[in-house]
């Protein structure tokens, strides 16, 4: 939630429109144990990347904490539950450009450990599925920058992504 401006507190400046980054949040539940993540897989209908698997992923919400995004998003697609402060920064993407982030955007990917539930699809109109998938065998028509921080994650290799810039 935002935060109430007090006596206490200095006037925001108006927001800076021209350069916003959109502020994104990706969760790689990842059940060691198994060697499998949760993986969806974008349907036909989809408005960006038909047919390419993804992390759950999604936009923050004006004044939503981007560790809340993640665990709101990861609920809406998946029915998985992960507690905020059990989530670990696995990877940062900054692209410079998006479909709907003209202006580039900001993509915090958090790994969880510890979950509540069995992934399902619960946005059908958007996914075409929802599944466990062994991290041996991940799919390689993949969102390219989720791809990218998968594979990052999983070789504990470098923790941020630039995609785009020159």
């Amino acid at each position: 939630m935002a935060q109430p401006n007090t006596d206490d507190q200095p006037k925001a400046l108006p927001p800076a429109l021209e350069s916003m980054t959109l502020l994104v949040a990706a969760v790689i539940v990842h059940d060691k144990a198994a060697n499998r993540v949760v993986l969806l897989q974008r349907s036909r209908n989809a408005k960006f990347a038909q047919g390419m698997w993804d992390l759950p992923v999604g936009k923050s919400e004006p004044g939503e904490p981007v560790t809340e995004t993640a665990v709101r998003e990861l609920h809406e697609e998946t029915g998985v539950t992960v507690k905020p402060e059990s989530l670990k920064v696995a990877h940062i993407i900054h692209s410079a450009w998006g479909v709907e982030a003209p202006n580039g955007f900001l993509t915090v990917v958090f790994a969880a450990h510890e979950w509540n539930g069995e992934p399902e699809n619960r946005e059908p109109c958007k996914h075409a599925q929802v599944c466990w998938v062994d991290t041996d065998d991940i799919p390689v028509n993949f969102v390219d920058t989720t791809a990218s921080a998968l594979h990052r994650y999983l070789a504990d290799g470098p923790q941020v992504s630039l995609n785009g810039w020159t």
